[in-house]
C-alpha cells in the first residue's frame, strides 16, 4: 500500500494505492451508493464510502474517487480545495448577539 500527499497553490491530494485485486467496473460504479455493500446481508450497511464522499464532495467543495484494474489494484484519491468560501450569515444575527450567544 502507498499513501501520497500532494499540495499546489489551491488543493491539498490524498492518494491511496493498493497492488490487491483490484475491482471490477460493476462495485467501481456503485461503490459511493448509499446502502451499496459486497458483504452478505446482515454484516454491514455499506455506508462509509457514501458518507465519505458526500462530506468531501458537498461540504468541503471536494472531489473522492477510485480507480481499479482487475489484477493490479486500486487507488482512490481525494481532493479537498485548500481555501473555500464563507457562507455569508448575514441577517441571521447582529454583530451583539453573536458575542452574547458566544458568552453564554
Amino acid at each position: 500500500m502507498t499513501i501520497r500527499t500532494a499540495f499546489d497553490t489551491d488543493w491539498g491530494e490524498v492518494a491511496i494505492v493498493d497492488n490487491g485485486s483490484g475491482m471490477p467496473l460493476e462495485i467501481q460504479q456503485r461503490i459511493f451508493d448509499s446502502s451499496f455493500t459486497t458483504k452478505p446481508p446482515g454484516r454491514g450497511t455499506g455506508m462509509g464510502l457514501s458518507i465519505s464522499h458526500q462530506i468531501i464532495t458537498e461540504k468541503h467543495g471536494g472531489k473522492l474517487e477510485c480507480f481499479s484494474t482487475l489484477g493490479k489494484g486500486t487507488k482512490f484519491m481525494m481532493r479537498i480545495p485548500l481555501r473555500q468560501s464563507v457562507p455569508s450569515v448575514q441577517g441571521r444575527f447582529t454583530p451583539s448577539s453573536k458575542i452574547s450567544v458566544l458568552m453564554k
